[in-house]
């Protein structure tokens, strides 16, 4: 079936509506649009993909709707979905980094958004359901299934999930015990991509070195970032802190935090936090000059994971042709729905559990399974929750 493009990318536009809390969280919001309301794949496709992304450096949930796209219709409409994706929240951020009264801004985000986290909540828990039920076939599936989910629950370090979903592909592959599983299949690799990724992290570290240019720090940094962190924003933020309040000095504690704060309470994808980073770290030299720290940020911490599905998506489904590698994906992907299981569990807890969070997690579940209301929909009742309560 032929996508159409322009409905494909108002779709993408509506995820990023509704993409509060996460990558996890991301994931429900795509399950929700992309694979039960508009079936542009299936619930095991798209868990596939959030494995593989799992796997690579870089935004996961960014790369795992960027190789929806590039499955629906190629290298283009994949760097289109990106644009739409994560274009309006690095504006967004840019423009809080030129924003000096920030603490009124963040009491009152804070007060709207009380209800967010529950909501949040509410998208994984019930893509954990969906997924649950496309993966645990059997009783070996659900072994992997709780196998994620445990592991991951009381894990918490970046090389887990990595770990956690190779090792469910190679229990896969040895309790089938067939043989001749290994064929051979042709591969033809898009090189360029990888080309690309190289030479942008070599060139912007001689570049930076040689030539006293904040900006190309700025981006050499990020760039760094975005290849260097495997499982989202929250994992590369204290790498950011590091360098940038601890080492640096280029920005305070208290304006790291105010604007990782903002953008914990807006929809997209978290790393658009580096605009705001970037921004604030060249700030002093003129409305221009912060401009182009914000794009530094933006694009470098976007643009090695990006580089990366553009070279590793066609490639996987070439892979998918070998036996062995079929083989794999049942337990891969039943671990991979145990590790948003578990992101839920994490994350309810970290919301806290009384009555009003559990309550409304529970309404905004009632209201995805039923599939009357939309995601953005959701966001909007939400925030009216959150004013009015």
């Amino acid at each position: 079936m032929k996508t159409n493009k322009s409905t494909f990318l108002k779709d993408v536009f509506i995820c990023s509506l509704g993409a509060y809390g996460g990558p996890e969280a991301h994931y429900g919001v795509f399950t929700e649009q992309l694979v039960l309301k508009k079936k542009y794949l299936s619930e095991e496709e798209l868990i596939e993909l959030i494995a593989l992304t799992g796997i690579l450096p870089g935004p996961s949930s960014t790369q795992t709707i960027v190789a929806i796209g590039y499955k629906l219709g190629g290298p283009v409409l994949a760097l289109l979905t990106m644009l739409v994706w994560s274009v309006p929240v690095l504006l967004f951020m840019t423009f809080l980094s030129f924003i000096s009264q920030i603490f009124s801004v963040i009491h009152v985000t804070n007060d709207i958004l009380k209800f967010i986290g529950p909501m949040a909540v509410a998208f994984i828990l019930t893509a954990a359901y969906h997924i649950g039920r496309k993966v645990m076939k059997d009783t070996f599936t659900i072994l992997l299934f709780v196998f994620g989910c445990v592991t991951t629950y009381f894990i918490h370090e970046p090389w887990i999930y990595p770990l956690v979903l190779l090792s469910g592909g190679v229990i896969s592959i040895f309790v089938s015990k067939e043989k001749n599983i290994w064929n051979h299949v042709k591969m033809s690799p898009p090189w360029h991509y990888l080309v690309l990724f190289f030479l942008f992290a070599g060139g912007s570290l001689i570049l930076s070195s040689l030539w006293n240019s904040q900006i190309l720090l700025l981006f050499e940094h990020f760039y760094r970032y975005g290849y260097l962190v495997i499982g989202g924003g929250q994992v590369v933020v204290p790498l950011m802190y590091s360098e940038l309040v601890e080492i640096s000095k280029v920005m305070t504690n208290q304006e790291f935090l105010t604007g990782y704060g903002l953008v914990q309470g807006l929809p997209g994808p978290m790393f658009s936090f580096a605009a705001y980073a970037g921004g604030m770290s060249a700030r002093g030299h003129g409305i221009i000059y912060q401009i182009l720290g914000a794009l530094a940020g933006g694009v470098g911490i976007f643009l090695p994971g990006i580089l990366l599905i553009f070279f590793v998506y066609p490639v996987w489904e070439q892979l998918k042709q070998i036996k062995g590698i079929k083989l794999s994906l049942k337990g891969i992907t039943s671990v991979a729905g145990g590790l948003i299981a578990a992101s839920g569990l994490l994350l309810l807890q970290k919301n806290g559990l009384t009555v009003t969070s559990l309550a409304y997690t529970l309404f905004v579940c009632v209201l995805i399974l039923t599939r009357k209301i939309p995601a953005p929909m959701i966001v909007i009742l939400t925030l009216i929750c959150g004013i009015l309560l």
